[in-house]
């Protein structure tokens, strides 16, 4: 890497070519977020500045962060944050990164506060799994009657969800558990991000980097939404719904799973399942 005196553009390329040498496509991208981070500017800065100097301090401190990257660590965890419908999440190798198609898990709740059943009442919710809390806490900031409630096996990850509440002023319930074994009420709506992919799928070396109890799990990537499905079924009333997200191929097998415990489909979207209690 450029040693000093380095300018933004004499960095920028360098830094962009080590990382396509390193096949990782994102890697203009990588490298601007990178000095934005530490010279704390917007990205348009660093094209209507390109012959500016950076300084020595800061150009060790860019150095490092470019290390992990060309180890094809993710950029969440390097930068310590992911953003999800809209909000800056913390992030670290306790809990899985969040991810942008799990954003229509929101657009489903929001819609189902909406009906005539849940839209003037109290409305619980349970966020099974939840990581970082992303999918729990933006369910409760963007419909604020809800009452929440997250729920993880992981002591690591509840303390990221535990921050993200903080940070962001969710008021809202943390509990620890293996699914639902330790949620006593009975919720309206049970969301639930949980491992469903199989070890034998392909997929990007980055995941190598997350932990993989957030990642895998048996019987083709659904042994643990099924498990989820047979508990849920004997805590939730008629009319309640489980939303779950889950690889489309996966789709077919766990709505007609969810059927066998008196789960119908209410709506599909994306990598989305949503299931309505009867």
């Amino acid at each position: 890497m450029p040693k000093t005196p380095a300018t933004i553009k004499s960095w920028l390329v360098e830094a962009t070519k080590k990382l396509l040498e390193a096949e990782i496509i994102t890697a203009v991208l990588d490298c601007e977020l990178i000095l934005t981070n530490i010279l704390e500017v917007e990205r348009t800065y660093l094209h209507a500045h390109p012959e500016k100097i950076i300084s020595p301090k800061q150009l060790r401190a860019i150095n490092r962060m470019f290390k992990k990257r060309l180890k094809n660590i993710p950029m969440s965890y390097i930068l310590k944050y992911k953003e999800f419908y809209g909000r800056k999440f913390f992030t670290d190798k306790a809990v899985l990164i969040p991810r942008p198609e799990s954003e229509d898990i929101i657009d489903v709740v929001k819609s189902i506060c909406k009906q005539p059943d849940f839209k003037n009442n109290e409305v619980t919710l349970v966020d099974i799994g939840t990581g970082s809390g992303c999918l729990g806490i933006t369910a409760k900031l963007e419909v604020p009657r809800l009452e929440v409630t997250l729920s993880d096996v992981s002591i690591d990850a509840l303390r990221v969800a535990r921050f993200n509440a903080v940070k962001l002023r969710a008021d809202l319930d943390i509990t620890s558990g293996n699914l639902l074994e330790n949620i006593n009420e009975r919720p309206d709506i049970i969301i639930a991000n949980l491992p469903y992919v199989d070890k034998s799928w392909d997929r990007s070396s980055e995941t190598d980097h997350e932990p993989t109890k957030a990642l895998f799990a048996k019987d083709n990537g659904m042994a643990l939404i099924k498990k989820l499905i047979r508990q849920a079924e004997k805590l939730q009333r008629a009319g309640s719904y489980l939303i779950l997200e889950a690889d489309p191929r996966q789709h077919d097998a766990l709505t007609d799973y969810a059927h066998k415990h008196q789960y119908m489909l209410a709506k599909q979207t994306g990598y989305i399942l949503s299931l309505i209690k009867y």
